[in-house]
């Protein structure tokens, strides 16, 4: 993540995007309830929003970056329901069946291995578990967009995404286009 994408990910004004319009609309509806991991949290700004939103769930965030961890860590301390801790979304430190639901906002693209990240996602579901997220659609404005801030990332296709989900074994595959094409919301049900 570049600078000034890291820089937005901290600001007031993300986080009030991200409680009041992002996270219903990346949720679609979903109640979301028992064990929830989210992968890539950033600075905290959409698991701020979850842990309000259902404070009955037990929610663990993560990032692979420690300044966002501990921006996370800050935000969230007051909510006794949700831990935050740094972890590479490749190499998830939980045991297999861990979770009910994974989340991913905005960042599978900041991964370069990203179909890795989806067989842990895979991994760390339990039996029926739900991956619900949204990201970057590989359009000119994306690619150009990180071209120009240099950061690490690979742009995935809507066909990639929805292929990459069948092959890390999801099923129940939905991934939707939005925003005039340049964001896709997904979500998918882990193996039995």
């Amino acid at each position: 993540m570049s600078a000034i994408e890291s820089a937005f990910c901290r600001s007031g004004p993300w986080r009030h995007l991200a409680r009041r319009w992002v996270l219903p609309w990346a949720l679609d509806g979903v109640e979301l309830q028992g064990d929830v991991l989210e992968i890539g949290g950033g600075s905290g700004a959409m698991a701020e929003g979850m842990a309000r939103r259902f404070p009955n769930t037990r929610l663990t965030v993560t990032d692979v970056d420690g300044a966002m961890v501990r921006a996370a860590g800050h935000r969230l301390q007051d909510h006794p329901n949700v831990k935050v801790e740094r972890a590479d979304v490749t190499a998830l430190p939980y045991a297999g069946g861990s979770f009910d639901v994974v989340t991913t906002y905005l960042m599978l693209h900041h991964v370069i291995d990203w179909t890795d990240a989806l067989r842990e996602a895979a991994r760390v579901l339990r039996p029926g578990g739900t991956l619900i997220g949204y990201d970057l659609t590989d359009t000119a404005l994306a690619r150009l967009t990180h071209r120009l801030d240099g950061s690490p990332h690979r742009i995935i296709a809507h066909d990639e995404l929805t292929e990459g989900l069948a092959v890390a074994g999801f099923r129940d595959i939905n991934v939707v286009l939005s925003a005039r094409r340049h964001l896709m919301r997904f979500r998918a049900k882990g193996g039995e």
